[in-house]
């Protein structure tokens, strides 16, 4: 997975509409040599859910004041520092915005994606 962030951004420009587009949130996971417990990791195993991902994609896209939702996965085997999820979130209210955000973050974490550290 290669991101170029002004690429993600024109595109989400491009394909909403401007007079309802007031900010774009950006998560961009990667691969940390250490783990949540303290323990040293030389990567990770990933793998998702195709089908729950655009569920969850299509569920976010319903909501008024979202304009765009944009998500990419890595899969496979990934090495410290690499991309593991690029989430990009648009829309006009930030307050409905940040909570959804992490919702969405959370959901991936825990229900779509599928990791083992090495």
């Amino acid at each position: 997975m290669t991101s170029d962030i002004n690429k993600f951004m024109e595109n989400i420009k491009n394909n909403s509409n401007l007079d309802n587009l007031g900010m774009v949130l950006i998560h961009n996971g990667i691969v940390r040599g250490i783990s949540k417990e303290g323990k040293p990791i030389t990567g990770m195993t990933l793998d998702y859910n195709d089908e729950k991902l655009n569920a969850l994609k299509e569920k976010v896209k319903q909501l008024k004041f979202v304009e765009s939702v944009e998500i990419i996965i890595n899969k496979g085997k990934l090495k410290v520092g690499d991309d593991i999820m690029i989430v990009a979130l648009a829309g006009n209210n930030r307050k409905q915005l940040l909570p959804l955000f992490e919702e969405i973050i959370e959901e991936i974490k825990q229900n779509i994606v599928e990791e083992q550290e090495i």
